[in-house]
């Protein structure tokens, strides 16, 4: 995730950047699944998983929001 967000702060244009981005998009999304397949195996306590899928939703929901945010900007230019 966070390598693509890194690249995507050096897009050469802005549909490289949302490129980038949804990219980072969906590495989060994947892993969210294997958060939940660390606990489904208990590997992680609940406790563990309670914190980390948080973190990992909300970083997915600042994504999502960066992303269409920038898809918006992008239509209205």
């Amino acid at each position: 995730m966070g390598a693509n967000v890194r690249e995507a702060l050096n897009a050469q244009s802005r549909m490289d950047f949302i490129h980038k981005l949804s990219i980072s998009q969906k590495e989060c999304d994947e892993t969210i699944y294997w958060l939940e397949l660390l606990f489904a195996t208990d590997y992680i306590s609940k406790e563990e998983f309670d914190n980390l899928i948080n973190q990992a939703r909300e970083i997915l929901k600042m994504i999502r929001s960066i992303i269409i945010t920038t898809k918006q900007k992008t239509h209205n230019s």
